[in-house]
């Protein structure tokens, strides 16, 4: 693998000035990293180079076919200035199961961290210091052979570019409305369900625009055979407490494999606490509401952590849940978690990187 190249920027652009009012995923850093794939040579030519546009040709095959992966991760400030990854390595190598379905190059794990770690100590100005926020972090990859024509690329291009920003959803840690959508399904196993590409989330728009027009924040996916088993929400996996039990969706194919999920469900097994990973039909959870036994519902995901669930929509049925406030357990969750993100306690080995 070849070394990182820097050019550093010679107009740094004006970073936000109120970092307690950062929106998600609206600016930009100085920097990005791109590297090359060329069939026969490999992966080449990487560098750190100023943010700009992108020179496509109109008949990219990304722009036609849809060939494209992404990650999405964060960079933190702890409290004495230093800067964390947060288990970097899940990230690429879940990026090379999205490459592997989508027949793109895989990646060499520990380059990417290395790649990561530059440039975010090149751009480490703009990792934000205020309560809440982080850089936010978007590796990906783009078919960019010029050809029409169904069929894998031969030339490919990996970018990571930064985005200071504040919480994911605008209600912050306060509970969200959650949609259960009964018409459309977003995968089914054999399908792109297990692989974070852009198809997935076009595909889920429609549900999302009916959603918000109803007035919640997020889309729950039931499976696309039976229309009956729960698999996720849009931007995060999702847990239930029913009783004693913690419960979430089994990854049977079609459910992406959420590094926060991985993490939550290691946090509460460290604390003896059991988690089933099952099928769980939206029938069981009518019942257990019905029935005053679910206790709480929420979501977890890189960009929210973890989502606390305040009212759930199937069909006509509307149910609050908690009483629209956030559980103990989730509070509990989002607390421990984000301290090991932020350095205020340690975690499991491994689980935290310093850049610097």
């Amino acid at each position: 693998m070849s070394q990182i190249r820097v050019e550093l920027t010679k107009a740094p652009k004006q970073k936000p000035q109120d970092e307690n009012n950062l929106p998600f995923g609206c600016f930009y850093s100085d920097h990005m990293f791109v590297m090359d794939y060329t069939e026969g040579q490999g992966w080449h030519d990487a560098r750190i180079v100023p943010y700009a546009p992108l020179a496509l040709d109109p008949a990219a095959m990304c722009l036609h076919y849809g060939q494209e992966v992404f990650e999405g991760m964060k960079a933190y400030r702890t409290a004495e200035g230093k800067i964390n990854l947060f288990r970097p390595d899940e990230n690429f190598k879940r990026l090379n199961v999205s490459n592997q379905r989508l027949c793109i190059p895989a990646l060499d794990v520990d380059f990417c961290i290395e790649a990561v770690k530059k440039l975010v100590e090149v751009d480490k100005d703009w990792v934000p210091s205020a309560p809440n926020t982080s850089l936010y972090i978007r590796p990906f990859i783009i078919a960019t052979e010029p050809h029409l024509g169904v069929k894998p690329a031969s030339e490919y291009k990996f970018i990571i570019i930064c985005a200071p920003s504040g919480p994911y959803y605008k209600e912050g840690l306060n509970p969200v409305k959650i949609y259960v959508e009964e018409n459309y399904v977003r995968a089914v196993k054999g399908g792109t369900g297990v692989a974070k590409t852009g198809g997935n989330y076009a595909s889920s728009l429609a549900a999302d625009a009916e959603a918000h027009k109803q007035g919640y924040s997020q889309v729950l996916w039931l499976d696309g055979i039976e229309k009956k088993y729960i698999e996720e929400v849009g931007a995060m996996n999702i847990f239930f407490k029913i009783g004693d039990e913690i419960c979430t969706p089994m990854l049977n194919g079609s459910i992406l494999s959420g590094i926060t999920r991985k993490s939550m469900i290691a946090v509460l097994e460290s604390e003896g606490y059991t988690v089933n990973e099952r099928r769980i039909s939206i029938e069981e959870v009518i019942a257990a509401y019905e029935k005053g036994q679910l206790d709480e519902v929420f979501g977890t995901g890189t960009a929210a952590v973890i989502s606390p669930v305040g009212t759930l929509k199937v069909g006509e049925k509307v149910m609050t849940i908690n009483g629209g406030k956030i559980g103990k357990l989730s509070q509990h969750l989002y607390d421990t978690l984000t301290d090991i993100q932020w350095g205020r306690i340690a975690g499991p080995k491994g689980w935290v990187v310093e850049v610097c």
